[in-house]
């Protein structure tokens, strides 16, 4: 198996983020809204609470919310955005 660039490897699967939610760091960066791969990461690796939205599943943590869908061994990263 070849790793994608912008994927990490850990024991659920290949976490990939897509090319919208790698410009979703500069445009909450722009709204002074700070967030770190890591901790988009972590939200999906130990989530507080998990659910559905439409097709796709969401993780919450911390004030964090990532949309993501489950494709085999990966997790494809849609989106992501701060919640109260």
């Amino acid at each position: 198996m070849s790793v994608l660039p912008n994927a990490l490897i850990y024991n659920k699967g290949m976490i990939y983020f897509t090319k919208y939610a790698e410009k979703k760091f500069d445009i909450l960066n722009k709204h002074k809204v700070y967030f770190t791969r890591e901790q988009i990461e972590e939200t999906l690796k130990l989530p507080d609470k998990t659910g559905k939205k439409g097709k796709y599943l969401t993780a919450q943590k911390n004030g964090i919310k990532v949309i993501y869908k489950r494709e085999d061994e990966m997790i494809r990263i849609i989106t992501f955005y701060p919640i109260k």
